[in-house]
């Protein structure tokens, strides 16, 4: 545990960061997800639904630095692909 003041007040942010960057990581994968479920499953509207808000998580998670915008272009290209072919 740190003795300086500004190291503790680091040691905190950071944990509140941490804690921050894993709900927007976690929210990201939990739509893509549900995107990929709603198409194997055939449900068309739920699909489209899913996948509005799987497009939207994964770029708020760009935006904030967590996921590198290639590998964004690619899921959400992947994702709309998938939809488009049901």
């Amino acid at each position: 545990m740190p003795n300086i003041k500004s190291a503790k007040k680091r040691v905190i942010t950071s944990r509140k960061k941490c804690e921050n960057n894993t709900v927007v990581t976690s929210s990201m994968r939990t739509a893509i997800k549900k995107t990929e479920k709603a198409v194997k499953a055939g449900e068309k509207e739920m699909a489209n639904e899913n996948l509005k808000v799987a497009i939207k998580r994964i770029d708020k998670a760009v935006s904030s630095g967590l996921v590198h915008k290639n590998k964004a272009a690619r899921e959400k290209s992947r994702l709309t692909k998938m939809n488009n072919n049901m």
